[in-house]
């Protein structure tokens, strides 16, 4: 009954912005922590950023220092501002949460995907 929808993906060019955003809805009783993943093709999917309830934050090597996380709990929605792009950050990027519901502790739920494309 949980679902997660991303947007704000598109094509831009390096050195260019972007940011993408994804709301939670559903039958939510509390969501700990929020992430993006991102997978390119014949890649693996990997994880990008994460943020928990409280704040605290965590980057994957190669975005750390141009892309943020953020989170507003009013809404349950979590955003990634993604600056300074490369082509090598092309990926679909994907949302992922842990979400505890009336009748489910901590499930893993997960966005169908926004794509994000970055010419050189």
């Amino acid at each position: 009954q949980v679902q997660l929808v991303e947007s704000g993906g598109g094509l831009v060019q390096a050195g260019g912005s972007l940011r993408l955003s994804c709301a939670a809805s559903g039958s939510i009783f509390s969501i700990n922590a929020m992430r993006w993943y991102r997978q390119a093709p014949e890649k693996q999917r990997e994880l990008v950023a994460a943020i928990i309830s409280g704040g605290s934050t965590n980057y994957v090597n190669s975005v750390a220092g141009r892309f943020t996380i953020s989170r507003d709990n009013a809404k349950n929605t979590v955003y990634l501002q993604m600056n300074s792009l490369k082509p090598e950050d092309t990926a679909v990027y994907y949302c992922n949460a842990d979400v505890t519901t009336p009748t489910d502790y901590g499930m893993d739920y997960w966005g169908k995907g926004t794509l994000v494309t970055v010419s050189s």
